[in-house]
């Protein structure tokens, strides 16, 4: 499997993670990394795909990302956070997905 297919049927995934979490459709616009410290240590350093929804009745934009976690690191965790106050970029997301209680964003 080709990067270029990975990276698509990634953000396939995502826009079909968004749509369950979110009810919207999604329209891929760009990719952004963030790299995010708290305390001292990492806590995210990777990409967040960015996204336009389609007729979302409270947000005009989500971030999206994956993670491996589970005690084999054999699990995906899927994550989508909607651009609604204070959430207004990428870096906010993961900070967003970070204070809402997770280890991992």
């Amino acid at each position: 499997m080709t990067d270029k297919y990975k990276r698509q049927a990634n953000i396939t995934a995502l826009q079909y993670a968004i749509w369950r979490m979110h009810g919207a459709e999604s329209v891929h616009v760009q990719t952004v990394y963030v790299f995010e410290r708290l305390q001292g240590e990492t806590v995210w350093d990777g990409d967040v795909e960015v996204f336009d929804l389609v007729n979302h009745p409270n947000a005009k934009r989500a971030y999206a990302w994956t993670h491996i976690e589970g005690p084999n690191e054999d699990q995906t965790r899927f994550v989508a956070v909607l651009e609604i106050p204070p959430v207004i970029d990428a870096k906010t997301a993961v900070k967003a997905s970070i204070m809402a209680g997770s280890n991992n964003p």
